[in-house]
């Protein structure tokens, strides 16, 4: 009973205080908004940079007239390592082939060259889980003294950009989303806050009758909570319709498009972490008003 009336109170506070709650399920909406889409652009960003390792490849260039033997051994010391998942030896002969086949119709330019200039070289793929700057370096350091080997190339540069850039969107985006988290909860807890003082004198009409204070409570956290609620299912409603109105029609024009990923997992808990910030921000607003 003390359960339905609660919703009733709750229900009819919603329609009586509409243009106020109207403002915070808004602004819910927009912050919840704002918020799905930082977190699918780090989403995006994420596995952009995680396909990129996947041609990801460290080159070792060898020395002039190195033999057969030393090859083989280079070859299965690369292969004894760990974070090695295939190792292809290139001869300099088959490097130029390849040269040409990239040039196509350019490839008299090479005309002049004489003498093949390539070295031999092998190419190490790594396990896509131990491509990090750190282990890339420590493996080429330990090739490095492998006999018969002239230079090693990885691109540590750009390596370095890539594990950088995803580490830095992941803590930005961490470190946005609770901010705007804050904001929320305090737009829910300055709502209830304020419908609480406004219905001051109801409020002291239900003590003097003996309300308990859960009962008087109830009212309060149920408005929390159908605020968030909706206000996440306007933010879900405003994803949806970017996503499909905007980058599904422009990926038409531009395929490039097509690679960007829309997180339906993460994109339906908006309702849920609505309702989550609304009950939160009304606990918080009521357990700190004496009564």
């Amino acid at each position: 009973m003390s359960l339905s009336y609660s919703f009733k109170l709750a229900t009819r506070s919603l329609l009586h205080e509409k243009w106020i709650n109207l403002l915070s399920i808004l602004t819910i909406a927009a912050g919840l908004l704002i918020t799905a889409l930082t977190i699918f652009s780090v989403y995006n960003i994420d596995i952009a940079t995680q396909k990129l390792p996947d041609k990801f490849s460290v080159m070792l260039y060898l020395k002039d007239n190195i033999s057969r033997q030393d090859v083989d051994h280079i070859i299965d010391t690369a292969r004894r390592d760990s974070v090695v998942e295939k190792v292809k030896y290139i001869p300099k002969d088959e490097a130029m082939k390849e040269l040409k086949t990239v040039l196509k119709n350019t490839e008299y330019v090479l005309d002049g060259l004489g003498e093949n200039p390539l070295p031999d070289t092998i190419e190490i793929k790594l396990k896509s889980e131990t491509i990090t700057p750190d282990i890339v370096k420590r493996f080429s350091a330990r090739l490095k003294e492998t006999k018969g080997i002239n230079e090693i190339e990885y691109g540590e540069k750009f390596l370095s950009s890539i594990y950088s850039l995803r580490v830095g969107v992941k803590a930005i985006g961490i470190i946005f989303i609770i901010i705007m988290s804050a904001g929320m909860l305090f737009v829910c807890y300055s709502t209830v806050k304020i419908l609480f003082y406004r219905k001051h004198e109801e409020i002291e009409t239900y003590k003097l009758l003996g309300a308990t204070k859960t009962f008087i409570r109830g009212p309060f956290i149920i408005e929390g909570a159908v605020i968030g609620f909706f206000g996440g299912m306007l933010s879900l409603a405003g994803m949806l319709s970017l996503y499909y109105l905007f980058i599904l029609r422009i990926s038409a024009t531009f395929p490039l498009f097509k690679t960007i990923h829309f997180p339906v997992e993460i994109a339906f808990t908006l309702p849920l972490a609505g309702l989550l910030l609304g009950i939160s921000g009304a606990v918080i607003a009521i357990g700190r008003i004496r009564y």
